[in-house]
């Protein structure tokens, strides 16, 4: 059983900050470490889906008008996204700091 956040000490932190138990990792901003990020060009784009099927985060989300998009807050800035898209509508770009 894992313990609250208010119950642990520094004694109790995994060394290297890794995830030990399961769904713990929603409390981390997993993407701020990213160096790259995915955009979408929607005029390419033709809705498929297959960008969502295959994020293995999964941080792809649909808009209002049906077009794909990362949620920088949890994309790592893998690229699978870009190369499972059939159109290439979607180029990775470095992130700016």
């Amino acid at each position: 059983m894992t313990k609250k956040d208010f119950e642990m000490t520094w004694r109790d932190i995994e060394t290297g900050s890794i995830v030990v138990a399961p769904g713990s990792a929603a409390g981390y901003r997993t993407g701020d470490w990213r160096s790259q990020r995915p955009v979408w060009d929607k005029s390419i784009c033709v809705k498929c889906g297959r960008c969502f099927g295959f994020c293995p985060e999964p941080c792809i989300v649909q808009d209002a008008q049906g077009y794909y998009e990362a949620d920088l807050y949890w994309c790592k800035g893998c690229g699978i996204c870009a190369y499972e898209c059939p159109k290439k509508a979607i180029t990775i770009v470095e992130e700016e700091n």
